[in-house]
């Protein structure tokens, strides 16, 4: 095993496996909301990385019924726990294409996890799915690592008149008389925390068709709320493309629950927030924030934990972009206030390289965010947002790194400056991200 596969174990110990590739997700799955009652069939299109006799999915809390595999012969599986092992016949080869297919149901329920409990949720009435980082197996059986992104189809019956929202685009509906099934398509690899359902009494309300269009999915007795709260939200979506690039999927959804949660939360294509959000303080920041997540976790996706500041850091800057071009405080301003907040605690946290239990710690959103100014600063700003389109434009859809994003820093400094402004880069990352000393800002 080598030390980068040894890293991200320590990140993902208990979820997912770097031997195999899921390339596909096709759920099939009914779904009774009262008596919350999950049935379906997952099918997996499954690529071997390595020779292996066996291999395991994640799926927790559900009773397994059927498995059955084409490209290798199944001689039995085994479900403890939150692992599905599958045991083959022969040795299969690299680079084999298996199909499996899973048939499954029970009483769904959020897993337990370090930072509270994720996944399948109900509500007061319908569902909310919020899996980051290891939820997923709480409704589908899966590869739950963030790297292993995949497409999806995902139908889904549930009773009238409940209205279901699942990422990627709706291809199809068929009413029948007491349920609607639902059926979404996502064309774009999706990690398995971005796959989500939201089930409730939601009726849709267009927020406007540019630069994509963006609507917000809200129970009739909030929809004047959420439309006040969002009425800059295609100018700020306009803003985002300017500065992060071409946005990266077809249209953008805010889903706002009835019911009130801790914090909102992003999923591929769709944000989702509580019914306080609405109203209070903080909702202004966070719409633009989980904004920012199509581009910094959804479209380009941390190839392990480890890496979480590439998300949390740019959506947290993000946050100080628009209050500095929709007129509020600047962002020079914003960061400054934050680094002497910041300058008055203990800094006990490596941003590269924070620990599994820290990775949704404060200090990874507003370190993070720091660095970014810090790195503007030296850059320029002409040069800096360069660097950001560059990012966003040369991993599109795929998974990035710490490193990936210290090179390319690296290599667009040398083209603006030289290698004294290369050299100056790599210090400032050093010392923002690989230290736990709070640095000074540098000057404008």
């Amino acid at each position: 095993m080598s030390a980068g596969t040894e890293e991200t174990d320590r990140y993902e110990p208990a979820h997912g496996s770097g031997s195999i590739h899921v390339e596909h997700y096709d759920l099939d799955l009914t779904y009774r909301v009262v008596p919350n009652v999950l049935v379906g069939v997952a099918t997996l299109t499954v690529r071997t990385r390595e020779e292996m006799r066996e291999i395991a999915l994640d799926l927790a809390g559900l009773t397994v019924e059927k498995v059955a595999v084409r490209g290798a012969v199944l001689t039995r599986y085994r479900h403890r726990g939150d692992k599905l092992v599958l045991r083959f016949a022969e040795e299969v080869g690299d680079g084999a294409l298996l199909e499996v297919s899973v048939r499954y149901g029970g009483r769904p329920v959020p897993m337990d996890s370090p930072w509270g409990p994720v996944g399948w949720e109900e509500l007061e009435e319908g569902v909310l799915v919020a899996s980051q980082p290891t939820g997923a197996p709480s409704w589908f059986p899966c590869n739950d690592r963030p790297g292993d992104k995949a497409t999806y189809r995902t139908s889904l019956t549930v009773d009238r008149p409940f209205f279901v929202l699942a990422h990627g685009e709706l291809v199809a509906r068929k009413e029948r008389s007491s349920a609607t099934t639902w059926v979404y398509e996502e064309r774009h690899p999706t990690a398995t925390y971005l796959a989500t359902v939201q089930i409730g009494n939601y009726e849709s309300v267009a927020l406007g068709e540019q630069p994509v269009p963006q609507r917000v999915v809200v129970p009739a007795a909030h929809r004047a709320a959420a439309q006040r709260l969002l009425a800059r939200h295609c100018e700020l979506m306009a803003y985002f493309t300017e500065v992060f690039g071409p946005y990266p999927f077809a249209g953008y959804t805010l889903v706002v629950t009835a019911d009130r949660l801790e914090i909102p939360v992003e999923a591929q294509g769709m944000s989702v927030f509580g019914s306080n959000h609405l109203s209070d303080d903080d909702g202004a920041r966070l719409v633009p924030h989980e904004l920012a997540h199509q581009w910094f976790g959804n479209s380009l996706t941390v190839d392990s934990w480890r890496h979480i500041w590439l998300n949390e850091g740019f959506a947290s800057y993000a946050e100080w972009l628009w209050s500095e071009h929709s007129g509020g405080e600047s962002a020079d301003s914003l960061a400054r206030a934050w680094h002497r907040r910041l300058g008055g605690t203990g800094q006990d946290l490596v941003v590269s390289n924070p620990g599994p239990e820290r990775i949704f710690d404060d200090l990874i959103y507003k370190r993070g965010a720091l660095t970014l100014h810090a790195l503007r600063r030296t850059l320029g700003d002409e040069a800096f947002f360069e660097l950001l389109r560059a990012w966003t434009g040369r991993h599109r859809y795929g998974t990035v790194t710490t490193g990936q994003f210290r090179a390319l820093a690296a290599h667009r400094a040398e083209l603006e400056g030289g290698p004294a402004l290369a050299d100056r880069v790599d210090a400032v990352l050093t010392a923002w991200l690989d230290r736990p000393r709070l640095p000074a800002l540098p000057g404008s």
